[in-house]
């Protein structure tokens, strides 16, 4: 325990430290006096006497709410991959293998091109989440070789909904078309408070579940005969993981798009710095996860002066030659 917990105390800290040092990064160049003022202005309003109108707009109309998506965004993405390769016991599975992204990105995609403000996005990528899933669940119950045929079956539910997303944006406008483009490629840019009213408190919701059943987990990646024999309805819990992490990845989605690798990554990363006990692989995923993505939004926003990197993009740039390294290193992890 005494070698592990410099490391959690590290994972813990970090989003912290990374969330405030991010309310000052971008164009606009916000000192840290004038960060500190403008936070505390709220409780003490004399604090806000001397400091650019510009500032607090820019704080807390801008940054403050696209840093609270990447922070739900990436530790929702990274506890929910963490918690389907405990489940599933496979260290491949993610929201993207079992099509749960491709999914939901086709049903926010209808939304947004089509349905305008009549229908939330977040209502149709969480329904066709729930299908993409139910199909992949349902075709591997059904095989011999349940774990294998899960990851067959996601790719090819994953290039279903890609195909039908393209057929949206066949039909979208030109502006639509550009929108959901640049959206697709995981966009944290747009978000304000507006589209973020529902979808924050769903990942804050789902991200909590998934936390307060990591013991849970632990019984779940033992065979369905000795976890029953411990008292644990294995078909329920399954579901409500599967609920949950599906309902983070829609709410994500819908509002910032299809980032990439932080469910794959981030869990994988915890486990080599804590071990596979998923009491605290699942809450450090969260905090590390967060990080990550805060991190990965600030080099995107400021490495081109003159245009700002997809996030999306950004991070499977950093996701795969980093996944490589850590399968090299890893290799003992999940034995």
């Amino acid at each position: 325990m005494k070698r592990v917990q410099p490391a959690a105390v590290l994972i813990v800290v970090l989003p912290i430290l990374v969330f405030f040092v991010s309310l000052g990064v971008g164009a606009f160049p916000i000192t840290p006096g004038q960060l500190g003022r403008a936070l505390l202005s709220p409780l003490f309003p004399s604090l806000a006497a001397g400091l650019p109108e510009a500032a607090r707009e820019i704080i807390f109309g801008i940054r403050l709410p696209r840093l609270l998506l990447a922070l739900l965004a990436g530790a929702g993405l990274a506890v929910s991959g963490a918690s389907l390769q405990a489940l599933f016991k496979n260290p491949l599975v993610n929201e993207f293998t079992l099509g749960i992204s491709s999914g939901a990105a086709f049903g926010a995609s209808l939304s947004l091109v089509f349905l305008g403000s009549r229908v939330p996005p977040q209502f149709l990528a969480f329904a066709f989440a729930v299908g993409a899933v139910l199909i992949v669940l349902a075709v591997a119950r059904s095989s011999d070789s349940p774990i294998v045929t899960l990851l067959l079956t996601g790719v090819i539910v994953s290039a279903f909904f890609s195909a039908l997303l393209s057929l949206v944006e066949f039909f979208a406008s030109p502006y639509a078309l550009q929108s959901l483009f640049y959206w697709l490629m995981g966009n944290l840019s747009s978000s304000g408070w507006g589209p973020l009213a529902l979808s924050l408190p769903l990942m804050a919701a789902g991200i909590a579940g998934l936390i307060l059943m990591r013991w849970r987990l632990n019984v779940l990646s033992m065979s369905e005969e000795e976890a029953g024999a411990l008292g644990v309805n294995v078909r329920r819990e399954k579901l409500l993981v599967v609920g949950l992490a599906t309902l983070i990845t829609a709410a994500a989605v819908s509002v910032a798009g299809i980032i990439g690798w932080v469910g794959l990554i981030v869990p994988h990363l915890v486990r080599m710095m804590v071990g596979p006990d998923n009491r605290r692989v699942v809450p450090l995923s969260a905090a590390l996860g967060a990080a990550f993505l805060m991190l990965a939004d600030d080099l995107a926003k400021t490495l081109a002066s003159s245009f700002e990197i997809p996030v999306g993009i950004f991070t499977s740039l950093i996701g795969i030659p980093f996944f490589i390294f850590l399968l090299r290193r890893s290799k003992r992890v999940w034995s």
